[in-house]
């Protein structure tokens, strides 16, 4: 893990090499946040890359470490599977106002569950916005597992995620970058900004608990 890196003596954060159920995975470690040893799965804060992609993009990972990316479903499954793992969510808006959530423990099932969500345990000042979303499957553009009826949540709100009836954060939708007009289609996170502001950065990692 990026913690184990950390305690290595590695403490400047970048992209570095873990060692996972018998895979080696790059990834991005954030070694100065709430004192570091962040695995960082998930990035936006230019609105380059586009996350408007199918089930396989996300359960492979797409992007680049060093700027917007998703790690990767089935990488999140290896590496929240058989340990306890803590979730910290940090975001911004445009005028450089910042907040974050803290959740207690993060876990995603395998593919065969359909990367089922569990989060518990939030604190922070970013507001709630997630554990909505637990116990959910994810869907993308291509694979709608919404428990939405007749209305498929991640086409319509352009974005793979763990989506309910349909969400109350929606890190992966469209990089609007401020107020926006359209409903929830943004990078929203509803308990602080609402549905109709997309966050101009927002990051998400995660960290052994124990």
């Amino acid at each position: 893990s990026c913690r184990d890196i950390m305690e290595r003596g590695q403490t400047r954060s970048g992209i570095y090499t873990v060692f996972v159920k018998y895979q080696l995975i790059q990834v991005y470690c954030d070694m100065d946040t709430d004192g570091g040893g962040w695995l960082v799965f998930q990035r936006r804060r230019d609105g380059v890359q586009d996350f408007r992609l199918g089930w396989t993009d996300y359960a492979d990972g797409f992007g680049k470490l060093s700027r917007d990316f998703w790690l990767g479903n089935r990488n999140l499954n290896l590496l929240t599977s058989g340990q306890r793992v803590s979730l910290r969510v940090d975001m911004g808006d445009k005028d450089g106002q910042v907040r974050y959530a803290l959740y207690q423990d993060f876990n995603v099932e395998s593919e065969l569950e359909k990367f089922k969500l569990s989060v518990h345990g939030y604190s922070g000042n970013a507001g709630d916005s997630l554990s909505y979303h637990d116990r959910h499957l994810f869907s993308t553009i291509d694979k709608d597992n919404d428990k939405g009826e007749n209305e498929d949540c991640a086409s319509r709100y352009k974005g793979g995620w763990w989506y309910a009836q349909c969400h109350h954060s929606n890190p992966n939708g469209l990089y609007l970058n401020g107020t926006h007009t359209s409903n929830a289609d943004g990078i929203n996170w509803y308990h602080w900004r609402g549905h109709r502001y997309s966050l101009s950065f927002f990051e998400m990692k995660i960290r052994p608990s124990n």
